[in-house]
């Protein structure tokens, strides 16, 4: 099976060489049989690399030692819910699993649109080849999933065990169908550029793949950020690592795309920022692929055989010639048809959003790669923490979050001020109400409360603005003849018009991740202490107990010692917490298993930092609040997103419409 699995990336590199070519050949001359002969490659290729994956997989289920990958990422006391995610946990699977999800997503693009959009799809199809080619080079030459170990050994070195939790299971996955589903777009993008179609054609097609890889990537980083809070035990949740940053552009970017490609549909404008974007954004995820795979950068997340970095630098170095000279040479064509009527405008606010999530972008991109320039130019690698962050990126936030409430409200083209007065007059009364409850509750203390309550408030002010669309919305419907009530029109209002109102619903899930965050970065406290068994220390409004400490050996390579805490509050137990130590065999350093107490309020977090043989403990003990605030703004997010997916009826017809033209067009060429 290794071999068949081996032969398969072989003959998927041929395949999609000759898929490449053809497709290319097929347009710059014309020519529909080289098109036909084209035309199954992207599902033979898929097929190939499927055969692939299913014979490593096969390893990790059967324990093949032999095949090193196997060896190097499994053992046989490893559970299988973990030998299947082993797959992607060191960086020869990763790849192959990369390559899985962008032959699935072609083959997609390929039944989707094989007899539409025939001006573009050769085009597309070449760039998708050209970028899989890439991966398949490093597959089959230099990074082999399946290299064999000549003399195999009996058991393997196992998963790393910071790797062995569930969401690092869902994690890897969902993140990758984020950053490999921005090809799709980019393909369009270039595929417009090459062939010069420039009208709002790729955007159309792109606008879903770019939605649907924004949800992967959002929820990919939420998903990662969880394992981070439960699994690492610090505390936290977010750190601003390079490699969490790598995976935070792109989303920013493509955010961009998202609200700017709305301009160029309804005032045919920012053509050259919309292509720009696009592009950037595939660009973003193949550079936090160099960042993890070069070595340049050490992070928990970074892969150990960190070996592949000049390859990707070289293929992003390529992108990014070819994606300029392409723009340079094109901008007569992207000239926009309209101008910017109006700094008080929704157009105006959209580009300042665009505006303000680049300068994030940016100044995350320079905190990540001023260590690598640092080192280079004077010897020395000066790291940049999480103060350099916050400091630049917090301000800039706040304006972002400011301008999701007042983008969708405010009118296109000119406002007049009896038009804020109007939509907004409610929104800043809500905020100014809040403001006064919260220096009436809390005083202020310093320049990082200040900002804190500037969340608060602004949080306030944009949910008022988007629940009073919501509300007029639904009132205007109730005033119809056929008018139900408000439950029911609400429904309608949001079902009839998805784009809109789920773009509104992501914008709460966004609000609740903005206050999640203020909450816990500002208000946790923590404390550590040494106990022996039966002692207290007082936290806030709890008193923690440490009562008993246990050992159990859980399988023949894993010992857990667990310490049961009782959590008190007036006197009444309101939770026994069990965080624990775990020791697996051939590993030095334990991992430590925190137990968390997750309420709307705040977490209660624990953690077993040391313990002795008189069965004394350190015990680290976090109050968190607001932190599950953030995971319900994930799932807001995620449900916004699927409103805004689903497919609307009226889009359908058009889109069969279209499709019928072109067929009429592909009709004749075929014959």
């Amino acid at each position: 099976m290794n071999d068949i699995g081996e032969f398969a990336l072989l003959v998927a590199l041929a395949t999609a060489l000759y898929g490449c070519v053809s497709y290319i050949m097929a347009v710059r001359g014309n020519r529909i049989d080289l098109y036909l002969s084209a035309d199954k490659t992207p599902v033979i290729v898929w097929v190939c690399v499927v055969i692939s994956s299913a014979a490593l997989w096969k390893g990790f289920i059967t324990n093949d030692f032999s095949l090193q990958y196997v060896w190097a990422y499994s053992n046989k006391e490893l559970d299988t819910f973990y030998k299947l995610a082993s797959f992607w946990g060191g960086q020869k699977g990763s790849l192959l699993f990369w390559t899985l999800i962008l032959t699935t997503y072609m083959c997609v693009v390929y039944f989707q649109n094989r007899k539409k959009n025939i001006r573009l799809m050769p085009y597309a199809m070449a760039v998708m080849f050209v970028i899989i080619i890439f991966f398949l080079c490093l597959l089959n030459f230099s990074t082999n999933p399946f290299e064999r170990i000549p003399l195999p050994p009996e058991d393997g070195r196992g998963l790393n065990p910071l790797l062995q939790n569930y969401w690092m299971v869902i994690h890897p996955p969902t993140l990758y169908l984020g950053y490999v589903g921005f090809t799709v777009p980019f393909a369009f993008a270039m595929a417009a550029l090459i062939s010069k179609n420039l009208d709002d054609g790729w955007i159309r097609l792109t606008r879903k793949w770019t939605l649907l890889a924004w949800f992967f990537l959002c929820m990919g980083n939420l998903f990662g950020a969880s394992w981070a809070y439960v699994e690492l035990g610090w505390g936290g949740y977010w750190a601003w690592d390079p490699v969490e940053n790598a995976a935070f552009m792109p989303l920013l970017v493509a955010t961009a795309f998202l609200h700017s490609i709305q301009i160029q549909e309804k005032k045919d404008m920012m053509k050259v920022w919309n292509m720009s974007l696009v592009l950037l954004t595939f660009v973003m995820t193949i550079f936090g692929t160099f960042i993890t795979r070069s070595g340049l950068i050490q992070s928990v997340h970074t892969f150990d055989e960190a070996t592949l970095g000049y390859y990707f630098l070289a293929f992003l170095g390529v992108i990014i010639v070819i994606c300029t000279v392409l723009i340079i040479t094109r901008l007569p064509l992207l000239k926009s048809k309209n101008e910017l009527d109006s700094l008080l405008s929704r157009e105006a606010s959209f580009l300042i959003n665009n505006l303000l999530l680049l300068g994030i972008g940016f100044a995350t991109f320079w905190g990540t790669i001023f260590p690598i320039i640092s080192e280079a130019v004077r010897g020395v690698k000066i790291t940049v923490g999480p103060p350099f962050y916050n400091q630049v990126n917090v301000p800039i936030g706040l304006a972002l979050l400011a301008l999701i409430g007042i983008g969708p409200v405010i009118a296109w083209r000119r406002a007049t001020w009896a038009n804020l007065r109007k939509n907004f007059q409610v929104p800043v009364i809500v905020g100014l109400v809040t403001a006064a409850v919260l220096f009436s509750i809390v005083p202020l203390t310093g320049r990082s409360e200040i900002f804190t309550y500037m969340t608060f408030i602004l949080c306030a002010f944009v949910m008022a603005c988007i629940l009073r669309e919501f509300l007029n919305g639904a009132r205007a419907r109730m005033g119809l003849e056929d008018g139900g009530n408000f439950v029911s029109e609400l429904g309608t209002l949001t079902w009839r018009n998805k784009r809109r109102y789920g773009g509104y619903v992501v914008h709460i899930g966004m609000v609740l991740i903005f206050a999640g965050i203020a909450g816990s970065q500002s208000y946790s406290v923590h404390e550590q202490k040494h106990l022996k068994m039966g002692e207290s220390f007082k936290l806030r409004d709890y008193t923690i107990t440490y009562e008993k400490l246990t050992a159990v050996e859980a399988t023949s390579v894993k010992t857990r010692v667990i310490a049961e805490v009782g959590v008190f509050k007036d006197s009444k137990r309101v939770w026994t917490g069990r965080p624990e130590k775990e020791f697996y065999k051939g590993q030095n350093q334990p991992v430590s298993e925190v137990d968390v107490l997750s309420t709307i309020v705040e977490d209660i977090y624990i953690i077993l930092a040391d313990f002795n043989e008189d069965e004394s403990a350190t015990l680290k003990v976090y109050l968190n609040p607001m932190v599950s605030w953030l995971w319900t703004g994930g799932w807001v997010i995620a449900f916004g997103t699927m409103i805004c997916m689903w497919p609307d009826r009226l889009e359908q017809r058009r889109r069969l419409d279209r499709m019928k033209k072109q067929e009429a067009i592909f009709a004749p060429a075929q014959e």
